[in-house]
């Protein structure tokens, strides 16, 4: 029986194994969609701390995920977790969901892809299909991924399966789930995305087959640049409406009336996540290689990461109008994450503004109920803990930073025992005060 044929009776009979490789905000929940259909699924990670967390302890580390989730799946005995990656052997269909972030010179840092496919090919094996969905420029599936696995002198849309299926999560989304979102596939081959499709339309309401990996990497990063761009123009907006006096919040609002040929965005004090900071410079990195300047995701890219010091110039302002200044003065962050309602710290511009208020000789404190104390991370080293909000710990700033707006927090009783408030989210909207400013 062909490598074909036989993976796709496997599908067919749910007999398929899956692997997951990388258990965070992408690949967790796609791993207990495929336990929740009674599909056996193996979690790959190299953090043993995810791993027990899932085995032993079956509890989330994850805050929009619900432990009862985990629980169901491990205790079904249709999820388990690892840091084997010899199990890769046992599994049919193994999806890559591992990071791609950008180096110190905004290139990509492919070194996650590589060193996942470098693994997956000393135990790939006919019949295997291997999906990757992390975001990354067009070619990565046929050139990189390919050109890895080519050492296993196995061929690709015959002896094994290769796709691209870029993740659309959403964190803490109320309105769409993992099952929910539409999946963008495309596979090396016919046969490749066939299969592809076979497995994932067993977990996702709908599965939309493109022509060509390249194309579905195209998607993926198509809807991350709109976005992008989009944000960067009602950032860049704002700072020129506040100049005129006008209320960027107001024009969008009255904007939004229009019910054909307007989206609205709303600008904030930078850009957070794992997607919209970072995707969009996977394809201007490609498109050097054709000797294209990609002028449009380049600005947006330069309005967005301005944005943290432009909110820094707003604080600033507000000290001085009150006869203080930012040397010296103690602020108080609101919100940690990326947005609201999240544990999520990826790329989040509220440690930016940390990191910009501390060199200029602020006291800076934050507070956030999902982050109770910040974890050692890539870029920033900030060893502290969230500031209980009282009334009496309000009172000991100079200033309080609106920077995500957690539907906790309580903008009367903030109002009242603070001193200044810089609001980048428009959360105190309600509220007519001159100890308002936003930024």
């Amino acid at each position: 029986m062909s490598s074909y044929k036989s993976l796709k009776d496997k599908i067919l009979k749910n007999n398929e194994v899956i692997g997951i490789i990388g258990l965070g905000y992408v690949g967790l929940p796609l791993a207990l969609e495929f336990a929740h259909s009674k599909i056996k699924t193996i979690g790959f990670d190299l953090d043993p701390r995810k791993i027990k967390k899932i085995n032993s302890e079956k509890k989330s580390y994850i805050k929009h995920i619900p432990s009862e989730k985990i629980k169901e799946s491990v205790n079904s005995g249709n999820l388990k977790a690892t840091t084997d990656f010899s199990l890769l052997k046992k599994v049919d269909v193994i999806i890559i969901c591992v990071p791609t972030p950008l180096d110190k010179n905004r290139e990509p840092d492919m070194s996650y892809i590589v060193n996942t496919g470098e693994t997956i090919v000393k135990y790939l094996r006919k019949g295997h299909m291997v999906s990757l969905e992390s975001t990354t420029y067009p070619g990565t599936t046929d050139e990189l991924l390919l050109n890895i696995f080519d050492k296993s002198k196995l061929k690709a849309g015959k002896d094994y399966f290769l796709v691209f299926s870029p993740e659309r999560e959403d964190p803490n989304n109320k309105n769409y789930t993992t099952a929910t979102i539409p999946k963008v596939l495309g596979g090396y081959s016919k046969e490749c995305n066939e299969l592809g499709k076979m497995v994932y339309s067993k977990v996702i309401e709908k599965v939309v087959s493109v022509s060509s990996t390249r194309a579905a990497e195209a998607t993926k990063l198509l809807e991350n640049i709109f976005r992008s761009i989009n944000i960067a123009l009602v950032n860049e907006l704002k700072t020129v409406f506040d100049k005129m006096n006008i209320d960027i919040w107001e024009v969008i609002e009255a904007a939004s009336t229009k019910p054909f040929g307007y989206t609205p965005f709303y600008p904030g004090p930078g850009l957070g996540g794992h997607c919209i900071p970072i995707d969009p410079f996977y394809l201007t990195w490609k498109a050097r290689e054709y000797e294209i300047p990609t002028k449009f995701i380049e600005l947006a890219g330069e309005v967005n990461t301005s944005m943290p010091f432009y909110v820094v110039d707003k604080v600033i302002h507000a000290l001085n109008e009150n006869k203080k200044c930012l040397n010296g003065a103690k602020v108080l962050l609101l919100g940690l994450a990326y947005k609201k309602d999240i544990d999520d710290l990826r790329e989040s511009p509220s440690l930016k503004l940390i990191e910009l208020l501390q060199e200029n000789g602020a006291l800076v404190d934050y507070n956030d109920e999902y982050t109770q104390e910040i974890p050692e991370l890539r870029k920033f080293n900030f060893k502290k803990k969230s500031v209980v909000l009282t009334k009496a710990n309000l009172k000991k700033y100079d200033l309080v930073l609106l920077s995500t707006d957690h539907t906790y927090y309580d903008t009367k009783f903030i109002l009242s025992n603070s001193k200044i408030i810089v609001d980048t989210r428009n959360l105190f909207k309600k509220h007519k005060s001159k100890k308002i400013y936003k930024a």
